[in-house]
Order: structure tokens, then C-alpha cells, then sequence
């Protein structure tokens, strides 16, 4: 019976909340050419790069493919529980369920309308308990923080959307703990917070404390009381959230990057009109570097906002203590150490100021109690506050940096001016005509839709012209070619192997198809492995958010055991055979492959031991013979280039606005795999290389540097074509030749083999038979995790270091099973007290509302 009241009304002005957010939404994708199976796709920036695939491997772990805790198919294996801390723990991740890998866009799609709308639909829940206003008023404002500038401009990036979701309910669970002692809400809203996303949940959690320092400040005596119970709960729910955040904190303590260092005082590239620039309608200037916070948070808001701290009728106080936090806030935008505070002394790559939401929740919250305030006599005040706003973004577009603010165009302002003066004008209609308020209001709520649409439209428009709104073939394109020959390769094998694609789709590939190999990008990685594997060939860079397969060695491809290739064009690898062809794509088996662990000393733990793919390849063989030879190259053609040889390399200088080709000339020898060397420095620069018909692309900043030119039986002179692409000026060591001999390469990798351990992997774990002469290393390629527990016949042992890098485990003579299992650190610790936690707060809410009975009865029975 309440629910059908509750229903008949207020149910509406949820549905709205939500609906409004939702159908907008899709409405400007849609003028984007965007809906569900459309060929364009909701994947810009990183949703193509790692969302949709991050969200496939999701979808396989949902129905079993590989375990919660731990993914061999992110590189060469990762910490999976600390992955989805970041990446997947959203409200509506199980959506993917419903979905196969094919139709990611699609779920992504949903999911993200689905977001916006819950986003509205919290944010009305609180306003629906805080604000005394009109239905129509708090649908409004829900709409406008769900459409908010960060929400949409940074809606590539969803899994921060959850924030969002969270940071009303948050807001309103501390009114309920501060006003009623009712913690219930403060409770769940924090723990569903921190379990969905750790990063942001660290800025809703300093904001929400802040904000609970500034209510206790305007009121004191009343809220003295609460403080306790606030922190109790607050703790407690922190505590239960320990069964996510310890695993990712430790993870990150050991994997992640270092904090930022502070070189300046000022955040470098702001300007004094960048947050009322930000302000105006559809302002949209870029989500990478040089940009401005997105606050944008409907005029409406920001007028009623401005409102709360020129009315008379707003304590001084209280205007001065939230005052205090909107110039924190501000202040963290102009102030370097504040800035980096908020994204955890870490500075963000791309997408800067990821704590401006807060900026437009604390606009909407003081925009709804202002609100309240508003009556007739407000009338010319607000127009005061219109007229303001007018000034100010006319003055801005006259007196700003043209440059620098040349996203303002005429439209931007013509847009924001109209709009403000639109609701001036219903703003004198509802003063003369009061009795035409259903009319007034249905008007009213179609030019701030109108404002809501524009807004978004021009914000999605500047997504698409800076990132793209990929083609759907850009996710899965050749999707069943590739999946064809990964199945079958997973049909041939019991133990693990791992898999090269030579023409990858994507960065993240493997975590789409399901196979473990060696090329990633991601904010979660293993740094330690992917440093030393950077030092054996593989190139990761810098803080290791990539490692890239490509232009490596048979070395590390047999070592690493690359059972499998898949290539478009011919694979003239040695020991590499053709398999199966699916489409564009061939899948080659290397017979040179070995197994998941081989049978070394340990020797392999001196600290100066096998720092490269040569020395690992002789210290392993017990064959010092060297592997190598090299040789100069011979420029035979250059077209468009100039080309300097300098005491730091040789700089390759474009002569005209096209491509720079040159054409070298290789002797190579008999039974040679042959390499050209290109290492050196320049942004963004690709180099295509074209040998014997067949073309190989890379990046000379994220890419190995020898490029494969194939194997020759007899010795022959070779041509190969380079083309440089990118920037004016590219800098490389003087290129060399490369020789792998492949009798020598043979010989060795015999007498590995004859080392290997095959490991059965299943989930979590890993176990492999051995029998040993005599005590021994079994070196893996398992990145080392401080989640790994040995096992030797059942009893537990220490898993000594190798170089950070891999599992390597002494193993005693005679006969043996050896197991690996693998749960992520701190997690036993972090369950214990998720359930404690969660235990406790039960007995401390019961004894709360026992305690507010019991003085509730002691007031009544004083007063009677």
C-alpha cells in the first residue's frame, strides 16, 4: 500500500530523474550515428584501447573461462582481484553477462546509459530528503548533476562514473547519521563506493569528510554528538571495503608507479578564466593535456548556486563554511600539491582534474538550499545574479586569450546567453501570469532540456572530434578469424603456451580472444616482470603502462614459450610452421617453444646473472657460443630526407611534407634469421618496413626495435624499404643488421628443452611433475606476485626472487609435485574483516537505535 502511494507520488519525478539522463543521452549518440549495433561505437579514447576489452575478459570470467583472482590472459599473467578494483567493480558490470565478446560496444553502450540514469536517480533520492521543493525543481537539478560537464566529457573513461552514483547517497547517509543518528545508509553508500572503484572512492571519501567538518562547524552543540558515530561508521565501512582495497593497495605497492614529484607551486598551463569558461554551455576544450576542469552544471544550478551566497536570508556563516569548501576546491585547481593530492599524489595521464564532479555536486547541493529560499521577492536579485553572469562570460570572450579559449566560439556564447536570458524571461512570465504555472513550467522544463541537449550534444561532438567514435570495426574487426585460430589452439593443448599476434587489433587483444601472450596497456600491471622484460626485448618503457610484443627475437618467443603466431602476410620466422588459415589470418606453430618452467641452478639468482635474451639464452644452454653477428647497412635510396650523422645518432630531417623513405641494402647470411636495428627517440613516429613483398608496421617509441626480415637458407642480399611517419625530426642509434644463426639457436634450444616443466594451469593454480638427479631451480615465466604460495608435495615453501621478475623455485632431488597457488595478498586479511566489519556494524546500529529509544523515552516521560 506505501509503494503505490509512494508511486502515485513521487514514483514519476524518479522515473524522470532517471529516464531524462537516459533518453537525452541517446539521443545525442544518436545524432552521433550511435545506438545499439550501429557501426559507429560508444569506444572512444581508452574504452576501445582497454574498456571493451578489459569487459570481454570480464564477461568470460562471469561465465567461468578463468578465475576472480587471478587472469593469465592479461600478458603473461596478472593479479585479476586488484585489476577489476580499477577497472570493473561498477554497479552494471554484469550486464556483459548477456552479451557475447563480439557485442561488447553494445553491453558498453547499455551500461552507459544505464550509469547516467542511476547517476540522476541517486541524486534525486537526496534531494527528495534534503530539499524542501517542488517535484519539478529536484528533477531539475538530479538531471543536471547526471549531465554534468565531468560526466559526459569524461564518459569515455565509465568505470569513474560510479562516483557519481555513490557521492549523493553518501551525502545524504551523513544527513541521516548527523541528524537522526541513523548510520544505515553512511554505511552501505561507503562500502558499495569503495568496493566499486578504489580511485574514486578516495575522492568522494576526503570530500564527504570535509563536508561533514563544515556541517558539524555550522552547528556545533547539535552536531557535536555526531562526530563519533560519523567516525565509527566511516571506519568500519573503510574496514569492510578490506576485502577489495588491501589486495589493490598492496598490489600497488609493490606493481604501481611512484608518487608524482612536485617541481611547482602553480599548476602549469591554468589561466584565471578557466572555471567560469567552464561554466558556460557546451564549453568543451580538450580531456588531454592543457585543459581546463569540466564543472559545467546547468545554469539553473549555477544561478540558484550564486543565489545561496548573495541572499540575505543564508546565515553569513554558513555562506562562509561552505564558501571555504567551493575555494578549496577551486584552489586545488590553481595549486600543483592540492591538484595531485586528490588523484593520490599521482599525476593523471590525460583526462586532468578527475575530482571536478565534486566541483559540481557542491554547485547543485548549495543550488537546491538556496532554492528553498526563493520566493517573489527574490525576483530581481536573481535577475542581478543573470545579469552578472552575462558580464562576466561577454567580458571573457573580449578579454580572454583567443588561443587559448578558442573553444568559445560565437555558438558557445550565443548558446549560453540565450538560455540565461530564456530563463529570466519565464522567470517575469511566472511573476505576472502565476496562474499559468503548469504552462510556465512545462515551458521552463523545455528550455532547460533544450539546455541540456545542446550542452551535451557540443561536449560528445568535441569527444568525437578529438578521440573518435570508432567504426565498429575498429573492436572487432577480423574478431572470428583471430577467435577461429585461438580456439583451435586451446583444443590442441592441456598446458599453458602463449600466443604472439604480429598484426594485433588491439593493445589488449588477449584479454578479448582469451590467450595469454605478452602485449598490454593498462593502469594495472605487473612493473617488476615488465621491466625485466623490457631489458630482454619486449618493449615497456617509462612506467610500464604498455609492454608490446613486436619486433623481439626467436630467443625470447622459444624462452617464453610462444607456442603460436597469428599473421596477415607471410611469417618467415625459423621453426615457426603454418598451421590453419581463418580469413586474413594464418596461425603458426613454433617448434621451438618451451614449456612454462625449465630446470636451471642457482646461479640464476646472482644479482648481475642474465640481464639480456643472450646471456639468459647461454646461462640456460650451458653455451657460451655466440648467437649474434652484426653488420652495417648500406643506403642505396633516400627520398624526401636528409640525413645528418651526429656525435648522439643520425637524424633523419623531412624535405617535403610527405613520408621519408630510405632503401637499405643487407648481406645476409646462410642460415640466418635477419633484424634491422631502429632505436632511437621521436613522438608519435611509425616506421613501415617492406622486405621481400612483405610489410611490418611499428613505433619507435612503443615498439622492440629489430624488425623481423626473415630467414634465409642461403645467403643473400637483401633490399629493405623504410618509411619514417610522424614528426619533422627522428633521432636513432646508426641502424645495424642483425644475425640470429639458426644452427646455433637449434643446438641450444635442444638442450633446454630437454629442461622443460610442463605446468597444468587451471584458474588459480598451476602444477607440474618433476623428477631430479639432484637439487635444482625450476625458473618459470610467471610473473612474480607476492600473492603466490608454493607448494612442494603439499608442504608449503618460500618462493625466492628472481630479479622481481619471475617464479623461481628450488626444488630438492627425487620425485616431486610441485603446485603454485595464487590469492591475491592481503585478501585473507581484508575478508576477515569485511565479515568482522560488517558484523560489527550490525551490533553497533542496533545498539545506536537502542540508545536513541531509550532517550526518546526519557524526553517524553521528562516532559510528561
Amino acid at each position: 500500500m506505501k509503494l503505490k502511494i509512494w508511486l502515485k507520488r513521487k514514483g514519476w519525478a524518479f522515473l524522470l530523474s532517471v529516464l531524462i539522463p537516459i533518453v537525452i543521452m541517446a539521443v545525442v549518440y544518436l545524432m552521433m550515428g550511435i545506438y545499439p549495433t550501429s557501426q559507429r561505437t560508444v569506444l572512444a579514447s581508452d574504452a576501445l584501447s582497454q574498456t571493451s576489452n578489459f569487459f570481454a575478459s570480464f564477461n568470460n570470467t562471469l561465465h567461468g573461462k578463468q578465475s576472480f583472482f587471478y587472469t593469465w590472459y592479461g600478458s603473461l599473467g596478472l593479479n585479476y582481484w586488484s585489476f577489476m578494483a580499477y577497472y570493473i567493480n561498477g554497479i552494471f558490470s554484469f550486464v556483459v553477462a548477456f552479451f557475447d565478446n563480439q557485442h561488447i560496444p553494445d553491453a558498453l553502450y547499455l551500461i552507459l546509459l544505464l550509469k547516467f540514469g542511476v547517476i540522476g536517480g541517486t541524486f534525486w533520492i537526496m534531494s527528495d530528503r534534503l530539499f524542501k521543493l517542488p517535484q519539478i525543481a529536484k528533477i531539475m537539478l538530479s538531471v543536471s548533476f547526471a549531465l554534468c560537464g565531468f560526466s559526459i566529457a569524461y564518459s569515455p573513461q565509465q568505470m569513474w562514473l560510479d562516483g557519481l552514483i555513490y557521492l549523493p547517497l553518501v551525502i545524504l547517509g551523513i544527513h541521516y547519521l548527523m541528524d537522526d543518528r541513523k548510520p544505515a545508509l553512511l554505511f552501505i553508500s561507503y562500502l558499495l563506493l569503495f568496493l566499486s572503484n578504489f580511485y574514486m572512492a578516495f575522492m568522494v571519501g576526503v570530500f564527504s569528510f570535509l563536508y561533514v567538518f563544515c556541517r558539524f562547524l555550522t552547528e556545533p552543540k547539535r552536531f557535536k554528538a555526531s562526530l563519533v558515530p560519523y567516525l565509527i561508521t566511516s571506519l568500519l565501512a573503510g574496514g569492510a571495503s578490506m576485502v577489495t582495497i588491501l589486495p589493490t593497495l598492496l598490489d600497488l605497492k609493490n606493481n604501481g608507479e611512484g608518487l608524482t614529484p612536485i617541481y611547482s607551486f602553480l599548476t602549469r598551463g591554468m589561466d584565471i578564466w578557466d572555471i567560469p569558461a567552464k561554466t558556460m554551455v557546451g564549453s568543451y576544450d580538450t580531456s588531454k593535456y592543457g585543459s581546463a576542469p569540466f564543472i559545467y552544471f546547468g545554469m539553473l544550478g549555477l544561478i540558484f548556486c550564486l543565489f545561496y551566497f548573495t541572499s540575505r536570508k543564508i546565515a553569513l556563516k554558513n555562506k562562509l563554511i561552505y564558501g571555504s569548501l567551493f575555494l578549496l576546491l577551486i584552489a586545488s585547481v590553481y595549486i600543483e600539491p592540492m591538484n595531485l593530492f586528490w588523484h593520490g599524489m599521482h599525476s593523471p595521464y590525460m583526462f586532468l582534474f578527475r575530482f571536478s564532479f565534486l566541483f559540481s555536486f557542491l554547485g547543485l547541493l548549495l543550488a537546491g538550499f538556496g532554492l528553498e529560499q526563493v520566493t517573489k521577492d527574490d525576483f530581481n536579485r536573481l535577475v542581478n545574479v543573470v545579469l552578472g553572469l552575462i558580464f562576466l562570460y561577454v567580458l571573457i570572450s573580449f578579454v580572454a586569450n583567443r588561443k587559448r579559449y578558442e573553444y568559445l566560439d560565437q555558438k558557445t556564447l550565443l548558446a549560453t546567453l540565450t538560455v540565461a536570458l530564456l530563463y529570466v524571461l519565464l522567470g517575469v512570465l511566472i511573476q505576472k501570469w502565476p496562474k499559468r504555472l503548469v504552462l510556465i513550467g512545462c515551458l521552463f522544463s523545455f528550455v532547460f532540456i533544450g539546455e541540456q541537449l545542446i550542452n551535451a550534444q557540443r561536449i560528445v561532438k568535441g569527444i568525437a572530434g578529438e578521440w573518435n567514435y570508432p567504426d565498429r570495426r575498429a573492436y572487432d574487426d577480423h574478431f572470428s578469424d583471430i577467435n577461429t585460430l585461438i580456439e583451435t589452439t586451446k583444443n590442441e593443448n592441456t598446458s599453458l603456451y602463449r600466443v604472439g599476434n604480429v598484426d594485433a587489433t588491439s593493445r589488449n587483444e588477449s584479454f578479448i580472444h582469451g590467450y595469454s601472450g605478452v602485449t598490454m596497456f593498462s593502469s594495472i600491471r605487473n612493473r617488476h616482470s615488465s621491466q625485466y622484460l623490457d631489458q630482454l626485448g619486449f618493449r615497456s618503457a617509462g612506467t610500464n603502462l604498455t609492454i608490446q610484443y613486436e619486433n623481439n627475437t626467436l630467443i625470447m618467443d622459444a624462452l617464453l614459450g610462444i607456442k603460436y603466431n597469428l599473421a596477415k602476410e607471410d611469417l618467415r620466422k625459423y621453426g615457426y610452421k603454418a598451421i590453419k588459415t581463418a580469413g586474413d589470418y594464418t596461425l603458426y606453430e613454433n617448434q621451438f617453444a618451451m614449456p612454462l618452467g625449465i630446470l636451471t641452478d642457482k646461479g640464476i639468482y646472482k644479482k648481475n646473472a642474465v640481464k639480456n635474451q643472450t646471456e639468459l639464452m647461454q646461462y640456460l644452454s650451458g653455451d657460451e657460443s655466440n648467437i649474434f653477428s652484426f653488420a652495417e647497412v648500406e643506403t642505396v635510396k633516400e627520398n624526401n630526407v636528409k640525413v645528418e650523422e651526429q656525435e648522439g645518432g643520425v637524424y633523419y630531417s623531412r624535405t617535403a611534407n610527405t613520408n621519408r623513405e630510405l632503401t637499405y641494402s643487407i648481406d645476409v647470411p646462410e642460415r640466418s634469421q635477419a633484424y634491422l636495428s631502429l632505436y632511437g627517440k621521436g613522438t608519435e613516429v611509425d616506421i613501415i618496413t617492406k622486405v621481400n613483398g612483405i610489410q611490418r608496421h611499428g613505433s619507435l617509441d612503443s615498439s622492440g626495435q629489430y624488425y623481423d626480415l626473415g630467414y634465409y637458407k642461403e645467403a643473400k642480399t637483401v633490399e629493405v624499404q623504410v618509411v619514417f611517419t610522424g614528426e619533422n625530426v627522428v633521432q636513432l642509434v646508426k641502424p645495424k643488421a642483425m644475425f640470429l644463426n639458426s644452427d646455433r639457436f637449434e643446438n641450444m634450444m635442444k638442450t633446454i628443452k630437454k629442461n622443460g616443466v610442463s605446468f597444468e594451469t587451471s584458474g588459480r593454480t598451476s602444477e607440474a611433475e618433476v623428477e631430479l638427479s639432484k637439487d635444482q631451480v625450476v625458473l618459470t615465466t610467471i610473473p612474480f606476485d607476492k600473492g603466490w604460495r608454493a607448494y612442494i608435495d603439499g608442504k608449503r615453501v618460500e618462493i625466492p626472487t628472481f630479479k622481481d621478475a619471475f617464479l623461481a623455485l628450488p626444488v630438492p632431488k627425487g620425485k616431486h609435485t610441485v603446485k603454485l597457488v595464487f590469492l591475491p595478498e592481503g585478501f585473507r586479511i581484508g575478508l576477515s574483516l569485511f565479515i568482522s566489519c560488517i558484523l560489527l556494524f550490525i551490533v553497533y546500529n542496533w545498539w545506536l537505535r537502542k540508545k536513541m529509544k531509550q532517550q526518546i523515552y526519557i524526553q517524553k516521560e521528562k516532559e510528561e
